[in-house]
């Protein structure tokens, strides 16, 4: 395996930046430090002028594998993740068939084993009728991320609305439980009422129809079960001012048992955008009214919001495209996430060792990754270098997602990622991928 040394630069690091030198050797950081002089044979790479991040860890994203290739697969979508400097990332159950037995489950971690350029992970998937089967995986807890569960879908037989199936999913799983909160009733309602105005329906109904209290009621569901039975809860992607109220930033991260994240598209749009970009934006939870945006940014910026992902969720143009009822919900986003982030940066609205923490080190406390997460000595080298001066644009040219479009096409960053390094393998330099080597399964310090 080839070593590097990576001189002279900004290195942003569990709250600070310093400049310096990083020395990777057979896989890992070896050492971090003002100004090293190797003693082994090494690839120097000049630094000067820009920035290296711990890898990105994205906890929740759809990879559509099985079942659903023509929409993505673990390798095009693990390739893009590498490209925006994403190296590892938590993929979710819901392809087809779901992953509702352990055979299945691990099915995907052997395709991920051969196609996957970035660090993996996947989730058990929950139905009202396999929690016996869901259980098993308290036997994989280092190996597997969590189990997940959808309290609000319109997806299949992924919906768990089962009172009792819920009670005991949250009282004897030992695994992180991570839930997708909407409320299906009140989704149908509201469904049903503004069906009576006898109109096409659009876009800019779906914040209407999956609404504030539907992602209330259901995160307050999901936060009840918690706490009666002392669980471990990771609440996704959320979208509400109202629901900022139910998550603390009274204690540290690390004794949390209740957890909150929030979503790069849930920070960067509003409803205000469905005129313009329509069903692109059309996602579960729903973006919503600009109200909602300011007050997940507070919360984020606070630590209430724990963590930021993407839920990255590809469809085909067709698919987008369909009337209103028709199109499919969910955003492409996992190349560009980190970028979009240090558009923030830039915007002033966080600081770059925020965005560190929020995207890597938060990830990787709150599901208790091993030696992952930082630039540390001793761990993975998962690093991703950055010029905060050079711009880059989403073209069609440049989108590496399988169904070839971005919600974020012809917007510009003030920044460039420059090189991604996956267990010390540089798997992407200046636009360059170097496909010799795969990821690594994540293992868990549970």
């Amino acid at each position: 395996m080839q070593n590097y040394l990576i001189k002279n630069i900004s290195t942003v690091n569990e709250g600070t930046t310093f400049s310096g030198d990083v020395l990777v050797k057979k896989g890992r950081i070896e050492n971090v430090a003002a100004n090293i002089q190797p003693t082994i044979l090494v690839k120097e790479i000049n630094g000067e002028g820009m920035h290296l991040l711990p890898g990105v860890i994205d906890d929740q994203v759809h990879f559509r594998e099985p079942g659903l290739t023509h929409k993505a697969t673990i390798y095009t979508e693990a390739r893009a993740a590498v490209a925006g400097g994403v190296t590892s990332f938590m993929e979710m159950p819901n392809t087809i068939p779901p992953a509702f037995t352990q055979e299945l489950l691990e099915d995907k971690y052997e395709i991920a084993s051969r196609t996957s350029l970035a660090n993996y992970s996947f989730y058990m998937g929950t139905s009202n009728t396999n929690a016996d089967e869901v259980l098993k995986t308290n036997a994989k807890k280092k190996e597997v991320c969590g189990i997940k569960i959808f309290m609000g879908s319109s997806t299949g037989n992924l919906l768990v609305d089962n009172y009792l199936t819920l009670d005991k999913l949250f009282r004897e799983s030992e695994l992180l439980i991570a839930t997708h909160c909407e409320d299906e009733k009140i989704i149908k309602q509201n469904l049903e009422k503004i069906k009576q105005e006898n109109r096409p329906l659009t876009a800019a109904d779906h914040p209407i129809i999956r609404n504030e209290e539907a992602c209330f009621e259901s995160s307050l569901a999901a936060i009840q079960f918690a706490k009666k039975h002392g669980s471990r809860l990771h609440v996704f992607h959320l979208t509400t001012e109202k629901e900022m109220q139910l998550f603390t930033n009274m204690i540290p991260l690390e004794e949390k048992r209740i957890t909150a994240e929030v979503c790069v598209h849930h920070l960067h749009f509003t409803s205000d955008d469905y005129a313009k970009l329509g069903n692109l934006i059309k996602c579960n939870p729903a973006i919503k009214a600009p109200h909602n945006r300011e007050a997940l940014w507070k919360a984020l910026l606070d630590d209430r919001l724990d963590l930021i992902a993407t839920d990255h969720a590809p469809h085909t143009w067709a698919e987008k495209n369909e009337p209103y009822e028709k199109a499919h919900a969910g955003l492409p986003l996992v190349q560009h996430s980190l970028l979009l982030m240090l558009h923030y940066v830039k915007e002033g609205k966080l600081s770059l060792e925020k965005v560190v923490e929020k995207m890597s080190h938060a990830v990787a406390k709150c599901f208790q990754i091993s030696e992952r997460g930082f630039i540390r000595e001793g761990y993975f080298a998962d690093l991703v270098m950055v010029d905060l001066n050079e711009n880059s644009k989403v073209t069609k040219e440049n989108i590496l997602y399988k169904c070839g479009w971005s919600p974020l096409e012809n917007f510009v960053f003030p920044a460039t990622v420059k090189n991604t390094f996956i267990n010390g393998h540089l798997v992407y330099g200046n636009g360059v991928f170097d496909e010799s080597q795969k990821g690594q399964r994540l293992i868990f310090e549970r």
